[in-house]
């Protein structure tokens, strides 16, 4: 019986590359938002889809769910310490697209405005 070895890298590879983790990561490295409040900023995609990535997360211990006890009730999502633990990654990730991707045509307004003060921020190298 040939069985594959788990390899933890390319678990994380795999749930990162699903698309829609990554915004909904970055949107919550700021603060504990909303299920609107996320649908909102990660932008274009679908309630389902959110939905079906956030219980994914939420089922790894990466994000929290925590249902708040007002009229009417609130869901509220944070990261976790295993998804604060991501915050270099994504941060990397968004320096290296404000070093390297800038300049590409075709960026929305949204982007652009995300990686405004990420410029400043990035290192020149060379």
């Amino acid at each position: 019986m040939n069985e594959e070895a788990f390899c933890p890298a390319t678990a994380a590879i795999d749930l990162l590359q699903e698309k829609w983790v990554l915004l909904i990561l970055r949107e919550l490295l700021t603060e504990p938002r909303g299920f609107n409040e996320l649908s909102r900023g990660v932008g274009g995609c679908n309630p389902s889809t959110l939905s079906q990535r956030l219980d994914r997360l939420v089922d790894m211990g990466i994000v929290s769910k925590t249902v708040q006890s007002v009229m009417p009730p609130r869901t509220l999502y944070a990261l976790t310490s295993a998804g604060e633990g991501l915050r270099g990654v994504v941060d990397a990730i968004d320096a290296w697209a404000a070093r390297y991707l800038i300049e590409r045509p075709g960026r929305s307004a949204c982007c652009r405005a995300a990686h405004m003060e990420s410029e400043e921020a990035v290192p020149h190298l060379g």
